[in-house]
């Protein structure tokens, strides 16, 4: 039992750092990486934007909907 618990909590410690350690520092880092990225893309896919998301944080690469379509998130930078 006591092991068990042990290795639940190794694991969940292990995916804390990994989230924790993985995002951008500042929200300009993510911006800076969401707007390259959109002009990296925007040669294959048309319609790109990147808006800012302060609810959860996060910079989104999106593709606008037609017609009355929702975006489309393409990706997520976190910070």
């Amino acid at each position: 039992m006591k092991l068990t618990i042990a290795f639940i909590s190794l694991i969940a410690i292990l995916f804390w750092c990994l989230y924790f350690f993985t995002g951008y520092k500042s929200a300009f880092e993510a911006d800076q990486q969401c707007h390259y990225e959109m002009r990296l893309k925007s040669i294959e896919i048309e319609g790109l934007g990147c808006d800012h998301d302060l609810e959860t944080h996060q910079w989104l690469l999106y593709r606008k909907g037609n017609n009355d379509q929702p975006s489309q998130v393409i990706e997520r930078y976190r910070y």
